[in-house]
């Protein structure tokens, strides 16, 4: 007997249903959406096909409410999979599910092979495209789904998805009835959040598992530097880390402790309570798995390398299955690493920084005029550090309303966040034992309380979002005629 390949995916992702349990396997219908390139000019008549998932399973067709997923930096589906709590509400409100691709992730490349090729063709990737694009889609949606048209519009988003949802209720609130706005951080600006915040908190995840273990890492870039200095002690560490590539000049180095930093950035921000694969096969509170093998910051540099190893080993390789250790893959491939980076490079300029004391990395200030070279050098733009707060309110966004805004202290991205209210309908809900959205993610029996609580509240107002606007529409006021 022989099996396709397509039946080979299909076994292998129930096998990885039943693995990771809190992962569902969803169903959806596939559809693409002629959209503009540009949706601000008339000058460029490019189109593009955007991709987008529907389920209708539950949908009450005459006006029951639309759920949309402002898709962010990925492959759709995986956001669709990673976001239960859509899923798990859409009977409840007889719900319609659309999770819309972001222009430039996934199948949504509009311009195929060419699209990461030149700044010209990347220019168009914005989040302010992207918002358009969505508000096109859900134009369409309504005017081609018998029953749609009065149907209110609940956004949902965690992370830069989570900072779309509540920039569309801000740009769009004609279209948008309320947003569920997840880690989101619309505050992780120049002049708006100190650059070192995010860094503390990722220390304080460490440092909460283990003293010691935060205490390693700060060690460990003092060790890399001493030993990395001359071809023997790279040629070390290719073998002691299993390195798929050797480091070469000093480039490979600065390469190697930026995917360092990442990674235990990562397991920060996904240290969820029970086993997941959001960013990496991983299991229940993956800070805790990793503090485990770090133990002793005293040992001599090669000998806490050594133990270093060990600890990365659980975020590149919990499963056994990884064959070397590939350094310039930053998460899931699902994730569109490349057009983050321009992204990061334009409009997205979060500075961060750290002095190595008060948080566990090397020292690294905050330095705009590299940071633009770099991306000079890399995609040949200059970043608009100023750009996003301008553009969507940075603090002052209290003229908005129906935005919920969520965070888990766990997540150092909460330090970026609305962490408190703004008004009474602009509300932040605080998860003091949540990661990074973990509020978005399928309930699962290892939930703590305050994620519980926060899902209740969460549906409380999608709850009076939805009947206001069917209040609203009953409740026009009549004209005057004076004179």
């Amino acid at each position: 007997m022989s099996w396709s390949p397509s039946m080979h995916r299909m076994l292998l992702f129930a096998f990885i249903c039943l693995l990771f349990h809190h992962t569902q396997c969803y169903s959806w219908k596939t559809a693409f959406l002629k959209q503009q390139v540009d949706h601000f000019s008339f000058a460029n008549q490019d189109t593009y096909a955007q991709r987008y998932l529907v389920n209708s399973t539950y949908w009450k067709r005459g006006g029951g409410p639309i759920f949309f997923y402002t898709g962010n930096e990925g492959d759709i589906e995986w956001f669709a999979q990673n976001t239960g709590f859509m899923w798990d509400i859409a009977e409840e409100f007889g719900a319609m599910l659309i999770f819309a691709e972001h222009r430039y992730y996934g199948q949504s490349l509009p311009y195929g092979n060419k699209s990461y090729s030149d700044a010209k063709y990347l220019g168009y990737l914005t989040s302010e495209q992207a918002l358009a694009d969505f508000a096109e889609l859900l134009a369409n949606v309504k005017s081609t789904n018998s029953g749609a048209a009065e149907s209110p519009v609940i956004a949902f988003g965690g992370s830069y998805g989570g900072m779309l949802a509540a920039w569309m209720r801000i740009k769009y609130p004609h279209i948008i009835t309320g947003a569920i706005a997840a880690s989101a951080p619309i505050l992780q600006f120049t002049g708006l959040t100190p650059c070192d915040a995010f860094n503390r908190v990722v220390t304080a995840d460490f440092s909460s598992a283990s003293a010691e273990c935060a205490e390693t890492i700060r060690k460990s870039w003092k060790a890399l530097s001493k030993i990395l200095v001359n071809d023997e002690g790279k040629e070390w560490i290719r073998t002691h880390w299993n390195l798929c590539v050797p480091l070469k000049g000093t480039e490979d180095v600065a390469n190697l402790k930026d995917w360092l930093t990442n990674v235990w950035t990562n397991l920060a921000m996904v240290n969820y309570p029970y086993p997941a694969n959001f960013l990496a096969p991983l299991p229940a509170y993956p800070v805790k798995a990793v503090c485990e093998h770090l133990t002793n910051s005293t040992l001599d540099d090669h000998s806490l390398l050594d133990e270093i190893f060990k600890g990365l080993s659980v975020y590149a390789n919990f499963t056994g299955q990884t064959q070397c250790l590939d350094v310039s893959q930053q998460a899931d491939q699902s994730l569109g690493d490349m057009g983050w980076d321009f992204q990061a490079c334009t409009e997205m300029v979060m500075p961060m920084c750290g002095d190595g004391i008060n948080d566990m990395f090397e020292a690294q200030p905050w330095n705009l005029e590299k940071y633009a070279e770099k991306c000079l050098k890399k995609w040949k733009v200059n970043p608009r550090p100023l750009m996003a707060p301008l553009i969507y309110g940075g603090r002052n966004i209290s003229s908005s309303s129906n935005i919920v805004f969520s965070n888990g202290l766990l997540d150092p991205w909460s330090t970026g966040g609305v962490t408190k209210s703004l008004s009474d309908s602009l509300i932040a809900i605080i998860i003091p034992e949540g990661a990074h959205h973990l509020d978005l993610r399928a309930a699962d029996p290892n939930d703590p309380p305050s994620v519980i609580k926060a899902r209740e509240i969460e549906k409380q107002f999608i709850s009076k979002w939805i009947s206001s606007t069917k209040r609203d529409r009953k409740e026009i006021p009549k004209s005057f005629i004076v004179g």
